[in-house]
């Protein structure tokens, strides 16, 4: 017989009706604040690690940061519009969305700091706070039991907390993207029309931070046509709730975009450049004459178009729309010649997206530290209790790290006899990170959200071996 925890829906997170709460409220409530003690513990200690190193490339892309930084300095000096682009000669103000840099400007603003320190100590707070949005994707996915273990693992994860110390657009991005995922769940549990609406405009938000997600509602959409159990009447809402959600907020940059250049640029410029990159990256770039990384590839285009070495010269100035087409053309030339080959590149790539135990594959990124006290603390405070605490919060993030895809393999199994449809819902989202997320460049920053839900489906088969040991022992007990 299988355990009502799984199959029954939970119960909200409320007082009796007398007043009083719940020894089962309480419970949840302590289980809450100690994920978030975890969350704020070890995204702490990341932050302390990543300030210490915002001078390292390897760390902390500056040169990005620099982009938004310039921005958003303009806006608070009134010499740049938040959303407007004037000069369409500046297509280096179309690279990302304007999101991110009107956060810049607002931080800057409340704390009266313009500097990636100050951005830093905002976000990884955000940060903290955000692994509840994963809490709530898996209770409403499977229970509460699903979504504490979830909450726990996120909190734990090295590879969130990095991206949440480090102050850039892909934790703000991922956010948005995961509290759309929950919207998503609410409006197929309650065949809600405004819930897909609320879920569209959480994925059209993020894509005003960085455009990586901008697809992912087709996936969505086709999910939800695709789940049967409702009527066509019903998906067909649904499906068109989420489209109309996010094109209400990314039309305004279409729109934008296709007034300031007079073309169709999505959200932003750089899948050319990535595109090409990607080829770059490749054991074939020489074949292809293709190079990797942004200066390699604009001292190539320089070369190539004549460029004196003290002219203006960027990878989108000038003519940055042409130029990024361009890109786009030779990689896909490539790539449709060569289909089975960049298949099996693609797969490296999503193994890479997967990969967050034992050394990182070369060009993806860091998958996070294991907090310990060497890395996070003065040399004087190494010792102690503290420092001990410290060591072990590390050992159980590398134990995290290395059951966290087997884990996940059992909750999407199990998932799938019991709970297809949800399940089938969280997967698009997997799916959509992994196959064309992994068409260009990818690097593991891009695809926070997909290892929010891997969270989801590791906190479900965590739960189902919890429940698995637990009646065991019961009947041991029982001598049964």
């Amino acid at each position: 017989m299988r355990s009502s925890r799984f199959r029954r829906p939970s119960r909200s997170f409320e007082p009796s009706p007398d007043g009083t709460w719940t020894s089962i409220s309480r419970r949840r409530l302590f289980y809450i604040l100690f994920i978030l003690i975890i969350a704020f513990s070890v995204r702490g200690l990341t932050r302390q690690f990543v300030e210490d190193n915002l001078n390292e490339p390897g760390w902390f892309q500056s040169g990005t940061y620099a982009i938004f930084d310039r921005h958003a300095q303009k806006i608070l000096d009134s010499q740049a519009s938040i959303f407007w682009i004037g000069d369409p000669g500046q297509t280096e103000a179309a690279i990302y969305p304007p999101g991110y840099p009107a956060w810049l400007a607002l931080i800057y603003t409340i704390t009266g700091e313009r500097s990636a320190s100050a951005t830093q100590r905002v976000q990884w707070i955000l940060d903290a706070l955000a692994v509840l949005l994963v809490v709530g994707v898996g209770v409403t996915a499977y229970g509460w039991s699903a979504g504490l273990m979830a909450g726990l693992l996120a909190a734990l994860s090295p590879l969130l907390s990095l991206a949440g110390a480090t102050p850039l657009a892909d934790a703000p991005t991922s956010w948005f993207v995961v509290a759309g995922i929950w919207m998503l769940l609410l409006a197929h549990k309650r065949t809600s029309f405004a819930w897909a609406i609320g879920a569209g405009l959480m994925l059209g938000a993020s894509c005003w931070l960085r455009i990586n997600g901008l697809l992912l509602v087709f996936f969505w959409a086709i999910a939800l046509m695709l789940l049967f159990s409702i009527s066509r009447r019903s998906r067909l809402l649904l499906a068109a709730g989420v489209l109309l959600g996010v094109l209400t907020l990314v039309a305004p940059l279409v729109v934008r975009n296709a007034i300031a250049f007079r073309a169709f640029v999505p959200a932003g410029l750089g899948i050319g450049t990535n595109l090409w990159e990607g080829i770059g990256e490749t054991d074939r770039a020489n074949e292809f004459g293709a190079v990797f990384g942004d200066r390699a590839l604009l001292e190539q285009e320089r070369v190539a178009m004549g460029v004196p070495p003290d002219a203006p010269f960027t990878l989108y100035y000038p003519d940055g729309v042409r130029r990024d087409r361009e890109r786009a053309g030779r990689a896909l030339s490539v790539i449709v010649r060569h289909p089975v080959w960049y298949a099996g590149v693609m797969l490296r790539r999503m193994w890479g997206m997967l990969k967050v135990a034992g050394d990182p594959l070369p060009y993806y990124g860091s998958a996070g530290i294991n907090v310990t006290s060497t890395k996070t603390l003065p040399v004087d405070k190494r010792g102690g209790v503290l420092a001990l605490a410290i060591n072990v919060l590390g050992m159980v993030q590398s134990v995290a790290r290395y059951v966290l895809l087997p884990l996940a393999a059992l909750g999407i199994g199990v998932g799938a006899r019991r709970h297809w449809q949800v399940t089938f819902l969280l997967l698009a989202t997997v799916v959509y990170y992994l196959i064309p997320g992994t068409v260009a460049h990818t690097e593991l920053r891009y695809v926070l959200p997909m290892h929010c839900v891997l969270s989801v489906f590791a906190g479900f088969g965590l739960a189902f071996v919890v429940e698995l040991i637990s009646r065991r022992s019961l009947r041991l007990e029982t001598g049964k």
